[in-house]
């Protein structure tokens, strides 16, 4: 099955070219580089589904934090978290 994890926009680099433009996201207070080719509109502040890396679409404040809910609920952000190795 594939997910896609609600985030807010951080911090957007700016580049030339919308298709290379990054953004750093938080997760619920951890923090990934993301690429944005599928969403140029996306700005800071902004919340977005991230599927492997890309964001996938905007979504509003209330849907994320409710995604993430029940995401946290079922155990299905781990993989987020920093590993000690």
């Amino acid at each position: 099955m594939c997910l896609a994890i609600p985030g807010k926009i951080i911090e957007i680099s700016t580049q030339l070219d919308d298709l290379y433009r990054t953004a750093k996201v938080s997760f619920g207070g951890i923090r990934k580089e993301i690429n944005l080719c599928m969403v140029p509109e996306a700005q800071v502040g902004d919340y977005v589904l991230v599927h492997v890396g890309v964001a996938i679409s905007k979504i509003d404040e209330e849907e994320a934090m409710k995604v993430f809910s029940y995401l946290k609920d079922m155990g299905e952000v781990e993989e987020l978290e920093p590993r000690s190795d």
